[in-house]
């Protein structure tokens, strides 16, 4: 059996509020949440199959716990985008924009159509459908 991807790990600001706008935009639902690492919090959002883990570090590391983004595509080891794919792009799109988000380098190549966009801490996200 081929691995597949779990989860991926990615640290934000408020998990709470991280979690709430991916259910709003991917139907998802939260699997977990509770202590983690470093005396920090976690939670778990996603399917039943795999999930992003939503980390926020304790207060007191750095005043509120956290360093500003960086440009993930020239740090090594950067986590660059998260993709999701969705039935509805163009639905999506919409709740992105309702959001107060902005979408853009939006393209239609296969195997799909794409729009990406940042959310709240600088987390930029790719869209994509394949329908």
């Amino acid at each position: 059996m081929p691995g597949r991807l779990e989860h991926v790990n990615v640290t934000v600001s408020d998990p709470h509020a991280t979690a709430r706008l991916m259910q709003r935009l991917f139907g998802w639902h939260i699997r977990w949440e509770g202590p983690a690492k470093h005396e920090g919090y976690t939670i778990h959002v996603g399917s039943e199959d795999d999930y992003v883990a939503l980390y926020r570090a304790p207060a007191a590391y750095e005043g509120d716990g956290q360093r500003p983004p960086g440009d993930s595509y020239a740090t090594r080891g950067g986590l660059n985008h998260i993709a999701v794919v969705v039935d509805d792009l163009d639905a999506v799109e919409a709740k992105v924009k309702t959001e107060g988000f902005a979408p853009e380098s939006h393209a239609d190549y296969e195997p799909g159509r794409r729009f990406y966009f940042r959310d709240a801490d600088g987390i930029e996200f790719e869209v994509v459908s394949y329908g």
